[in-house]
């Protein structure tokens, strides 16, 4: 790391909004991904603080929650653009050219994917730049200046991207060199601290972020443990299943079948949602317990087990035996079937 990167962020401080553009010169258009935390929110008003018109944009997928973009772009009266990113980030998971962080996360390819579709939006639209809230050594894998670098240059929009909370320790961008953006205006800030974010927050009266940790499933260990195990047998092909992984218990079947075991009348409530026609739904009637999801394609001896798992997780009190129904297509079936032992079930969960 250099020197600049270990020295302590510099406290922000934030001009007077500039004069609206002269009626000769257009006034300038951003677009900036906004994931809805501090830092996004900070860029954009950093930009709007210029006199600079900005629209905010946000990446879908099953990976992201997009709740907290939404409520941010509220909040600073900023239109929002969504763009379903559900393909581009199964793409690069197959096959992500820089890697993966400690999870299942390729980082650096994800954000210079972002900031591709964010320029081509730029095109099309006719705005004049992309902007992030992306902070100098804040993370480890895509914002040290590496792997910034790599983001520019793998999006093939280097020209075009600006970081406004550190652009001066950053190369200037043609839009600074041009005017269209006052360089002095931007910052310095370098790190993990949160305190020169927070103090910025309070002088643009930004109340509402959510806490720096989580905000990609990509990048949680059990999450990624069962988008691995997915991979490997089912696939990507059937985006229920990616959702599916938010949700109960997964047990990986001796047989090869998939099981998913609620936890929670949400969870259910889940389940009951994603099942598919030849897919098994599995529970003990009159008894409040777990739904099971069976995936279709289970053995004989696979669906055994799935039967002795919704006895396991029901509340069968003292008995040794429960009844258990299963539905696949408009086919019934009840069956008396004993628990299993928690210990056999842990040893088959994702």
């Amino acid at each position: 790391m250099s020197s600049e990167e270990q020295s302590q962020p510099v406290t922000p401080t934030t001009p007077p909004p500039s004069p609206p553009p002269s009626p000769t010169r257009p006034r300038v258009r951003a677009l900036s991904l906004l994931s809805g935390g501090l830092d996004s929110q900070l860029a954009i008003c950093m930009l709007k603080a210029q006199g600079i018109h900005v629209e905010a944009i946000t990446f879908e997928s099953p990976f992201f929650d997009i709740r907290a973009a939404r409520k941010a772009a509220y909040a600073l009266k900023t239109d929002l653009h969504i763009i379903d990113f559900t393909q581009d980030i199964l793409e690069l998971i197959k096959k992500p050219k820089h890697g993966f962080g400690s999870c299942m996360n390729p980082c650096i390819d994800c954000h210079a994917r972002m900031i591709q579709r964010a320029g081509e939006k730029m095109k099309k639209m006719g705005f004049d730049f992309i902007a992030t809230g992306e902070v100098l050594a804040q993370r480890p894998m895509s914002q040290q200046r590496r792997g910034l670098a790599m983001v520019s240059k793998d999006s093939g929009f280097a020209d075009f991207l600006l970081r406004p909370l550190s652009a001066k320790l950053l190369d200037p961008t043609p839009m600074e060199l041009d005017g269209r953006v006052n360089r002095d205006k931007l910052l310095a800030l370098v790190g993990r601290t949160r305190k020169p974010q927070m103090a910025l927050a309070k002088f643009f009266g930004v109340e509402d972020y959510p806490s720096p940790a989580g905000g990609c499933k990509l990048t949680e260990p059990n999450f990624a443990k069962r988008l691995k195990d997915l991979k490997v047998h089912e696939g990507f092909e059937d985006i229920r299943l990616i959702e599916l992984l938010k949700a109960g218990r997964h047990i990986r079947l001796p047989d090869g079948g998939r099981a998913v075991v609620g936890r929670s009348k949400m969870d259910n409530d889940m389940i009951r949602s994603s099942v598919f026609p030849d897919d098994t739904l599995i529970n003990t009637p009159g008894l409040p317990g777990a739904l099971v999801l069976l995936l279709s394609g289970a053995s004989e001896a696979d669906k055994q087990i799935a039967m002795q798992l919704c006895v396991t997780y029901s509340d069968i009190g003292n008995a040794d035996k429960a009844n258990v129904r299963l539905r696949c297509n408009t086919m019934t079936s009840e069956h008396l079937v004993s628990p299993m032992p928690r210990e056999d079930v842990k040893k088959m969960m994702v």
